[in-house]
């Protein structure tokens, strides 16, 4: 038990460990709970960078620091790693899962920050072969599979072979995350790699993005939209706008257009950047107050935040439907921030806030090294000052001093330069997700339920014997000097 949580004290669950809910709990730092965070990874991911893990530019450390290490100086927070599932608003608790054990945990507040997912509007099988943008684990195995690609394609061109399914690269969906990834797949192509390889040239690598949308970046505005589509196509980026995606396959994609006709793409390479899909708790959660959901999931609340009938309930950030806010950071912060004021001014009698107001500070993209996009208010920056700016606030958002000097030097290193330091892919990152989907119960089949289950004593005892045999062996060989001693024998 831990002496600092005091017995009687409110208690506030928050769930997740994304930007609403590590600012929420950061917020309740000198309030007199104690907070629980439950999540179902042990880190706290900045999202918006996921693209430079995938290309090689940044280690998944730098943009994915420990929770428990953020609030270690928090004395009144806890961490506990586990998936939710279930919450009981009646009785007020929590039901988490991690590896087929369950953890049940009341609250007297909660906030609800699980974020969103990636969406294959109804075809989930996709992703299997076009993995999405959301997680660590969608990072690493793109970076398996952006730079496998290229070596198979040497593989394959020193023997003959036709390679040009794998010097094709999808990316689906032309919003910030699509399009930054697919200007950093074609610098990869273009500049980076293009004296690592011989049997391949990777310049004539070629690099599409597809989007059933007329234009590239809608929240952007029509001008910065037609300006990011011309950088682009600079870059050597193919440009398909308004085709939907209507079949994946491991060997390619097939696109359909409004007049009918369809465009085949073979490529062994296809990341999904389109569309998002809110936690599933908003389903549990509609389902007990009555709040409707919208398409992508995310529930009415109300101007406060907080759920229908159960004003000790807020859920913020990309799981909300409220006033067309976007699914963004900065929703999520001041979210968190707003709910935990909420929670203190509750407890020390004083009277509500006024209704949640966001404040918008615009949008950034990268379109590639030196080169962004920005709304800020009225202003519409395109180019290098662009790019600075999203240089300085990528900057002060990343958790930590050292993420920010590491995240910096490997900066210079890839743009100034042409190196990338974190290409190092295995077929574990891109074959060990599908092999767990396959296994029955998932990671859990792997683990023994049977907690009273110990080891073999006569086994244990057997390998301890060969152990120790080995041991004086090795000491026995060294002392008399006999390694590398031809035998006798």
């Amino acid at each position: 038990m831990d002496e600092s949580r005091k017995v009687g004290r409110h208690q506030v669950v928050v769930i997740g460990s994304g930007f609403g809910a590590l600012f929420g709990t950061k917020a309740l730092k000198r309030a007199d709970v104690d907070v629980t965070v439950i999540a179902r990874t042990g880190h706290h991911l900045f999202q918006p960078l996921l693209y430079q893990v995938a290309t090689g530019i940044l280690s998944e450390g730098e943009i994915a620091p420990s929770t428990r290490e953020i609030l270690a100086r928090q004395r009144n927070a806890r961490v506990l790693l586990g998936e939710v599932r279930e919450i009981d608003l009646d009785a007020r608790t929590v039901t988490s899962h991690v590896l087929g054990r369950a953890t049940v945990t009341p609250y007297d507040s909660l906030i609800v920050a699980a974020g969103a997912g990636q969406s294959y509007f109804g075809h989930d099988e996709y992703a299997e072969y076009a993995p999405g943008m959301k997680s660590i684990d969608d990072a690493l195995e793109l970076r398996g599979r952006i730079f496998g690609a290229f070596e198979l394609a040497e593989l394959g061109a020193s023997r003959g072979e036709n390679v040009d399914h794998l010097l094709t690269f999808v990316v689906v969906g032309a919003g910030p995350t699509g399009v930054e990834m697919a200007g950093q797949i074609a610098e990869l192509a273009h500049r980076t790699l293009r004296r690592d390889f011989h049997a391949i040239n990777t310049r004539q690598a070629r690099v599409v993005l597809v989007d059933a949308a007329g234009q590239v970046l809608p929240p952007f505005g029509a001008q910065l939209g037609a300006r990011t589509k011309v950088a682009l196509e600079k870059l050597g980026v193919e440009v398909l706008l308004g085709g939907m995606v209507t079949d994946v396959s491991e060997r390619g994609i097939l696109v359909q257009y409004k007049d009918g006709h369809t465009d085949w793409i073979a490529a062994a390479t296809k990341i999904w950047a389109a569309g998002v899909q809110a936690s599933s708790l908003t389903k549990t959660l509609s389902e007990q107050t009555g709040a409707p959901l919208d398409r992508s999931g995310r529930i009415r609340v109300n101007p406060d935040l907080t759920l229908p009938g159960y004003p000790e309930v807020f859920v913020i950030g990309d799981m909300i439907d409220l006033d067309h806010l976007p699914g963004v950071a900065q929703v999520a912060i001041q979210g968190g921030k707003y709910a935990a004021k909420e929670i203190r001014r509750r407890l020390a009698g004083k009277p509500p806030q006024k209704p949640f107001h966001y404040f918008d500070k615009g949008d950034l993209a990268t379109i590639s090294r030196f080169r962004a996009v920005a709304r800020i208010g009225r202003f519409r920056l395109t180019g290098f000052v662009a790019w600075l700016l999203w240089l300085g606030v990528h900057l002060v958002y990343l958790t930590g001093f050292k993420n920010r000097f590491s995240a910096l030097g490997h900066w210079a290193v890839s743009f100034i330069g042409r190196g990338r330091s974190e290409r190092t892919a295995t077929e574990q990152q891109i074959f060990g997700r599908q092999a767990l989907t396959r296994l029955e119960g998932g990671a859990a089949g792997l683990v023994s339920n049977d907690d009273l289950a110990g080891p073999d004593p006569e086994a244990a005892a057997r390998r301890r014997a060969e152990l120790e045999e080995q041991a004086l062996a090795e000491i026995r060989l060294t002392d008399s000097g006999e390694r590398g001693q031809r035998s006798r024998t």
